[in-house]
């Protein structure tokens, strides 16, 4: 019987990867974490915003955005709904802190 399969190989493939990132060989590819299902990182870059844009635009401070996708803090619950928002309508939350902003 033939082990040979795609999923096998790709196993070994991997594995191999993984032993010359451990030896130095190789440099690990970039991988982003979802905290609690939202990809903070992936909703701004879908957007084509600068971390700093992104946190003018929607009204956060830069420091917490640059937290958020590094891991080193959660949002709290409210900045995690204004996260789902902001992936969902970017356009009404941006026009939703303008208006603030005016007011």
């Amino acid at each position: 019987m033939n082990e040979d399969t795609e999923f096998g190989r790709e196993l070994v493939a991997s594995m191999q990867e993984a032993a010359a990132i451990v030896r130095g060989e190789k440099k690990p590819a970039r991988v982003h974490l979802a905290l609690d299902g939202i990809d903070v990182r992936g909703i701004r870059e879908r957007l084509g915003l600068s971390r700093p844009a992104f946190a003018e635009r929607f009204g956060l401070a830069i420091a917490a955005v640059r937290d958020w996708e590094q891991g080193l803090r959660r949002p709290d619950p409210a900045a995690r709904v204004l996260l789902m928002v902001i992936g969902r309508s970017p356009d009404v939350v941006a026009e939703a802190v303008a208006e603030s902003r005016a007011a």
